[in-house]
């Protein structure tokens, strides 16, 4: 019960509601001097009602100002403590919430000149009811010294309980609009899924370099007394390979460094395309690649899936690779493998798989990867043109 009377939110939401007040002082002295006109010359309203009607208009063009509900909003986040999204200014303002910016602002004087009463004559009538009954030209009584305080108590309560309600409604009034709130979810899960792609590129790029690198490190480490000539192409390939994949982790870095500024990254591309694939192949894969003619985004998500496959083919296979892309319509893509004897010597757990579903999910395809027989085989269909 006492809780409202000593929190310091209480007083944050007085000064809140005081504003209110403040801002309808113009208003009030306007209607003041509109009043005291017509009062002097009651005949002469005919006259006077143009620029009645004028003030009026006048009056009503702030509360729906994009620049007054800005400033609303900034006022209940700070003495409000509302949690209220920063607005928009790149798209103009939805009627509806116009009108609910200017219901907020009409309500916020409204309360404020209620607060602003209490304060300034209720508040002052307990201070003095506390004094004796003297002090308010009466004689003095006994009850006056216990109805000081419940005075000031109900005040303070008063205070309280508007400043609450206004916080509760900040939100309806002062929040973003059904449309608004779509427009920020479709621009939240825009940047997740970029950020979820700007994974995957990362994991398919890096991860691929570093089975290649580790491949090549392995069989160059076991020949290097017999065969120092195969040492040497192999620590060649492990230097074209790394300088390759530091290329394309600066490129997927520099994207992330334009999301986290701001900028547009559409310009900016962190993936090669199918006309890249001799980039991927070594004397371990057979490659039957047809003629293929799909758009640009297509042919950079293919170049990932036929990358990765290849990845988990080197981590978890073990003889030579048969890679078979053809266009059908569709793009088909056929990775296949011998499946290791013991696959369980071998590291896994990764997200290469989930990774390429992920890819050929946001295409429209589908994707089949798992053992068949003694072999692993990975079969993506993705559409020709995707929208």
């Amino acid at each position: 019960m006492l809780r409202p009377l000593v929190t310091a939110a209480t007083y944050r939401r007085a000064v809140f509601l005081l504003l209110g007040g403040v801002l309808a002082l113009p208003y009030a002295i306007g209607a003041g001097l509109l009043v005291g006109a017509f009062v002097k010359e009651p005949g002469g309203w005919l006259g006077k009602a143009p620029v009645a009607l004028a003030g009026v208009v006048i009056a009503l063009i702030p509360p729906f100002l994009g620049g007054t509900r800005e400033l609303e909003i900034a006022a209940a986040r700070s003495l409000l403590a509302v949690d209220l999204p920063a607005p928009d200014r790149r798209r103009a303002l939805e009627l509806e919430t116009r009108l609910r910016a200017a219901l907020w602002f009409g309500l916020h004087l409204c309360t404020g000149v209620a607060i602003g009463a209490l304060l300034l004559i209720v508040l002052p009538v307990g201070m003095l009811a506390m004094a004796g009954g003297e002090a308010l030209g009466t004689r003095f009584s006994w009850w006056w010294l216990p109805a000081g305080p419940v005075i000031l108590a109900g005040v303070l309560y008063a205070v309280a309980g508007l400043g609450r309600l206004a916080a509760t409604m900040a939100p309806v009034l002062l929040g973003p609009s059904p449309g608004e709130r779509e427009r920020r979810l479709a621009d939240r899960e825009r940047r997740l899924a970029e950020r979820n792609r700007l994974a995957r590129e990362l994991h398919d790029a890096v991860g691929h370099a570093l089975t290649a690198m580790t491949l090549q490190a392995g069989a160059a480490r076991a020949v290097f007394d017999t065969d120092p000539g195969f040492a040497r192409t192999a620590l060649t390939a492990i230097e074209e390979t790394g300088r390759s994949a530091a290329d394309e982790l600066d490129t997927v870095l520099g994207l992330l460094r334009d999301e986290a500024a701001g900028r547009e990254t559409n310009g900016r591309e962190s993936a090669p395309t199918l006309a890249e694939l001799d980039r991927l192949l070594h004397d371990q894969v057979t490659a039957e690649v047809g003629a293929v003619d799909v758009p640009p985004r297509l042919s950079r998500e293919a170049y990932r899936i036929v990358q990765e496959s290849l990845t988990n083919a080197a981590r978890h296979g073990a003889g030579p690779v048969t890679l078979r892309i053809r266009q059908d319509g569709d793009l088909m893509i056929e990775v296949t493998n011998p499946r290791a004897v013991t696959p369980a010597g071998r590291p896994g757990g990764g997200h290469g798989i989930a990774g390429m579903r992920d890819r050929v999910r946001l295409l429209g395809g589908s994707l089949e990867a798992g053992p068949d027989g003694a072999t692993w085989r990975v079969v993506a269909r993705l559409p020709g043109s995707p929208g």
